[in-house]
């Protein structure tokens, strides 16, 4: 059977030095550097010819930067005879635009996934996109994981489960991913209306769903820069919330987005390691961070050995 083999860039090497702990194998001896004029330099260190290789690389801010250093690093991974190359991405850059939601709009989603194929992914690995049918972009093998299941069991073993819970979805959206995270602490969903005013800034509307004297947990895919968020806080502490936790899978926090949750009524908001959070915790005290690499290392282990991933999940 051909070797696993992980290999990193710059973007997130504490999750992939976990991810490889956990799958039981060394990262693959790598630089990483950069030219003196800012082009990405990658010297692979060791041999990995005919090997199995995951490139475990999350697109977060700089996110332009941490693409390039994944495309090089695969195309050097093909020139050096890698039998299978898989792009391992804990948060897909890009993804939100994935339509065209205005004439001349780009869909750079879709040219993101050609550009991975292009630079030699055989097959990808994403957690938790911001839509689904970004999967149908690629030409090739694609595994969508989820972070739901992890984070609704770090949510039961602090806080519990039951009926003094609701789970809310800060737009029409996520109801989805509301309902199955509330599935599994067994409670109620609530929807906020909002109407995105232009990139980054929307507006609350109204609540559907009753929050009165429970603690709402407001579920989303990612937190950019918490306007949605802290405006959502608002609503539901106005609407007789008694607290308000947040959940996400990606903390992607932009621009005033800390200081908006040290300075908003928010508890605690409980993020995954699919983007570093270390300088962010020490900014915000609320920050709290679920690690998302047995999943990730499970998934690739599964895909290494020609097993189900979607098991992983049932």
């Amino acid at each position: 059977m051909r070797e696993l083999k992980i290999i990193t860039g710059n973007s997130n090497d504490q999750l992939a030095k976990s991810i490889a702990s956990e799958a039981g194998v060394s990262l693959i001896s790598c630089e990483v550097k950069r030219f003196a004029d800012g082009e990405v330099q990658v010297d692979v260190h060791e041999n990995v010819r005919g090997k199995d290789i995951f490139v475990v690389q999350s697109t977060c801010p700089p996110v332009n930067e941490n693409y390039m250093e994944l495309f090089v690093m695969m195309d050097a991974l093909k020139r050096a005879s890698a039998e299978r190359i898989t792009a391992v991405l804990p948060y897909y850059g890009y993804a939100r635009q994935d339509r065209k939601a205005s004439p001349r709009a780009p869909i750079s989603a879709k040219l993101c996934a050609d550009l991975l194929s292009a630079a030699g992914a055989n097959r990808v690995v994403a957690l938790d996109l911001h839509a689904a049918q970004i999967q149908g972009f690629f030409d090739v093998p694609f595994d969508h994981l989820f972070a739901i299941p992890t984070l609704a069991r770090e949510w039961r073993n602090i806080y519990g489960k039951g009926d003094e819970f609701v789970v809310v979805s800060p737009d029409a959206g996520g109801v989805e991913r509301v309902r199955a995270f509330a599935k599994r602490i067994e409670c109620s969903i609530a929807i906020i209306d909002k109407r995105r005013v232009k990139p980054n800034e929307a507006k609350a509307i109204n609540l559907v769903g009753d929050v009165t004297g429970k603690t709402a947990v407001i579920l989303d895919d990612m937190i950019d820069t918490a306007g949605t968020l802290t405006q959502a806080v608002d609503s539901l502490i106005k609407n007789g919330a008694k607290r308000v936790i947040s959940v996400a899978t990606h903390g992607v926090f932009s621009g005033p987005a800390l200081s908006r949750l040290n300075e908003s009524q928010i508890e605690q908001v409980l993020v995954t390691d699919t983007i570093p959070q270390a300088k962010n915790m020490e900014a915000c005290k609320k920050l709290k961070v679920v690690s998302m690499a047995p999943v990730l290392a499970a998934a690739i282990r599964r895909i290494h050995d020609n097993e189900s991933v979607s098991s992983l999940f049932n």
